[in-house]
């Protein structure tokens, strides 16, 4: 196999379709995002099409022809297999009839003539974080990540490979329950999640949480607080700027979020005892002091025992815009490795 071989990755999205190329070598030749339009709305073919337009638009960018690719790594919102078929049920990007139990890896695959590795966009942000947090030692390491955004995703990483688990659907963070004692205020109404459940994950750290839950308790307690006079999902969008001037509302809010997400790592840690604990999406794409202080808020209730707390590491994800098509990438190369092995 010779050394100038690259694999693509591309993280499929509600509107856009970022892609990325990654060498043989272990360098990304793109340092930025790398857009064009998903169309995930027109349909699984032409949404197919726009994906085969992404994997030729990057390695046009970077000067390399489609015969330099040994695999494509893709990326999507879940709930799907973990061979990438889309859910029975649909899922929030892919909610049209025709999407429903579609082999979206398969086509994409059909379409570009490459082996296509499937995962979802949530494990995609987790694997990268992994590779670029523990380098060289992340085959011999284990992490979890929460990445807040909509919903609550992530993933787990064992050994430096992606728990899928039996249907594919392993790692699916936010719909774990966890303990509400001293999460809530006293008053506060056990929160829902849009999935059915009560007292999830998600249910609290993520947009769908402030908007549904979060947001409609507090600005009780703060009737003439600036976000009131707002349409509610306008609030939510604009809680993090307040949160980061330290605004007393939208910090308790936050608390509340971050309380959360520790709580689900300590479940974690009985479970899978990980090396590294990561926290990404829109919550950490904030001003560095806001940043800190929600990591710090998150360490704090994470409950370790001291052998775990000696080797364990809580950091964000980085390169959050670019995570979901780095990891695809990743998870190719692994894929393309295996197979040369």
């Amino acid at each position: 196999m010779s050394a100038d071989w690259v694999v693509v990755g591309i993280d499929n999205g509600g509107t856009a379709n970022n892609a990325t190329v990654l060498t043989s070598d272990g360098d990304f030749l793109v340092d930025r995002l790398v857009e064009t339009p998903s169309r995930v709305l027109d349909g699984p073919q032409v949404a197919v099409a726009a994906m085969e337009l992404a994997l030729d638009g990057v390695l046009g960018g970077v000067g390399l022809p489609r015969t330099a690719v040994h695999a494509v790594g893709l990326d999507t919102p879940g709930p799907a297999s973990a061979d990438g078929v889309i859910s029975s049920l649909g899922a929030t990007n892919f909610s049209a009839q025709e999407w429903r139990g579609f082999d979206v890896r398969g086509a994409l695959e059909r379409r570009v003539g490459l082996p296509v590795v499937y995962t979802n966009d949530g494990n995609a942000a987790a694997l990268y974080a992994h590779h670029a947090h523990f380098g060289a030692d992340s085959g011999r390491r284990s992490s979890v990540a929460a990445i807040v955004g909509t919903g609550l995703g992530g993933g787990i990483v064992q050994d430096g490979r992606v728990v899928s688990g039996a249907a594919g659907m392993a790692g699916e963070l936010g719909h774990v329950h966890i303990p509400m004692d001293g999460l809530l205020a006293d008053d506060q109404p056990t929160p829902s999640c849009n999935c059915g459940f009560s007292g999830d994950v998600e249910s609290v750290a993520s947009l769908s949480g402030i908007v549904r839950n979060l947001l409609p308790y507090w600005l009780a307690r703060y009737p003439d607080h600036p976000l009131a006079a707002l349409p509610i999902l306008d609030a939510a969008k604009q809680a993090r700027s307040y949160g980061e001037r330290k605004d007393s509302l939208a910090r308790q809010l936050f608390e509340q979020q971050a309380i959360a997400i520790g709580r689900l790592f300590t479940l974690v840690a009985n479970i899978t005892d990980p090396h590294g604990y990561f926290v990404g999406g829109g919550i950490v794409e904030a001003e560095p002091g806001f940043r800190e202080w929600f990591l710090d808020v998150v360490r704090q209730n994470t409950t370790l025992r001291a052998e775990q707390a000696a080797v364990a590491s809580f950091a964000v994800v980085p390169d959050l815009d670019m995570a979901g098509a780095r990891g695809s990438a990743v998870a190719a190369m692994e894929s393309v490795n295996a197979g040369s092995g």
